[in-house]
């Protein structure tokens, strides 16, 4: 079941100089860490004149839509399905 949330999200990130990619790596939410398997959909979006980074990630038991700001770097998520409860 996909949830629509707004809720403030833990991101540990990793960078790649030669490359100059960015990916999220694993998630903590509601005390809980997600290990991210699989990077899926990143698109970037404006707001206003904010730019936002918008991440489609699986872990092994959930899949998470997440959104970094780049004014305040906060990341939230908007988005989760899995077929266990989070």
């Amino acid at each position: 079941m996909i949830q629509k949330l707004d809720a403030p999200v833990s991101v540990v990130l990793s960078f790649d100089s030669t490359t100059r990619r960015v990916a999220p790596t694993q998630i903590v939410y509601h005390g809980r860490n997600y290990p991210i398997v699989k990077l899926g959909l990143h698109h970037t979006a404006r707001r206003g004149r904010t730019l936002f980074h918008i991440f489609s990630v699986a872990s092994a038991s959930a899949f998470f839509r997440l959104v970094l700001n780049t004014d305040n770097l906060s990341w939230r998520l908007e988005e989760v399905s899995d077929n266990e409860s989070v």
